[in-house]
């Protein structure tokens, strides 16, 4: 029997700027510094205000890293007790074609609007995190210089509302596939499922990412910021490799505009320098 991929509709990229996935930290320390009307900016208070900074920082990256590793080991004994079922994607095409099977798609809205699997029903489990106030601007700006800008990943927030959206779409005896782009969001879904009753659920290993290379769009839905930009992503590598110089030229023409770019920037900055400096001494 033919493979069958996964069938996907597809959507041109959207010009609106992406909001920096969300890095793991979250340094809410930061909101200290910049409102404490007691906060002085001498060099010594500075270095003090870093240094606590950072250590609250590496205290919460030690929890995440501690929480992440305890996710993962109930997950692990989800599927190894037989509870969450493993599906391949290409086995999830099946199921969704031949046994009309229900396609749980959990990714957040800036994957989703790249590419998204036909009859498949969208409920994220997380979204983009769109508010704007004192409270989250510090943990914005934050993933975005820990990595968004590179990667394109946006804040997000869990929806409280997935497991009320969910049981309004599904009774609690549907047999559910369960996916998302790389496939841990998707187990984090599974575990919230399970515990609320939803017993026949399957799992898409991999996520959309392991996809059959006819489904490209949906491999690259997860990919953006300048890494995508320059093509350094391995959905990119993996093109380049099958395309040919064609494809990578491309790219290589982005890197070397970045550079002039940034050379350009540099020279105007030390004769902007030099200006100062001459009406300074006139």
């Amino acid at each position: 029997m033919e493979a069958l991929s996964l069938p996907i509709n597809t959507l041109t990229k959207s010009s609106a700027k992406h909001i920096p996935l969300a890095a793991n930290s979250n340094y809410a320390s930061l909101s200290s510094l910049q409102f404490n009307p007691s906060f002085t900016t001498t060099p010594h208070t500075l270095r003090k205000s870093l240094l606590r900074v950072q250590a609250q920082s590496e205290d919460y990256e030690l929890k995440q890293m501690r929480d992440m590793a305890a996710a993962r080991k109930r997950w692990e004994a989800l599927i190894r007790d037989g509870k969450v079922k493993v599906l391949t994607p290409r086995e999830a095409g099946y199921a969704v074609q031949l046994s009309s099977k229900p396609l749980l798609d959990v990714r957040p809205s800036n994957e989703h609007k790249k590419a998204w699997v036909r009859a498949s029903t969208w409920i994220p489990i997380f979204d983009v995190d769109n508010k704007l106030d004192f409270g989250t601007i510090p943990t914005k700006v934050t993933n975005f210089v820990m990595g968004g800008w590179w990667s394109g990943m946006p804040t997000l927030s869990y929806d409280s509302q997935f497991l009320a959206k969910v049981e309004e779409k599904f009774p609690k005896d549907s047999e559910l596939i369960v996916a998302c782009q790389k496939g841990l969001r998707s187990l984090a879904a599974c575990e919230l499922l399970y515990n609320a009753g939803y017993k026949n659920l399957f799992w898409v290993q991999g996520g959309f990412e392991a996809a059959e290379e006819e489904a490209v769009p949906l491999k690259f839905a997860g990919i953006g910021g300048v890494s995508e930009f320059l093509g350094f992503t391995e959905q990119q590598r993996a093109a380049a490799a099958k395309e040919g110089w064609g494809y990578r030229l491309v790219f290589s023409a982005r890197l070397i505009g970045v550079f002039l770019v940034a050379d350009a920037l540099y020279i105007g900055a030390q004769q902007i320098g030099r200006y100062l400096q001459d009406i300074k001494t006139h």
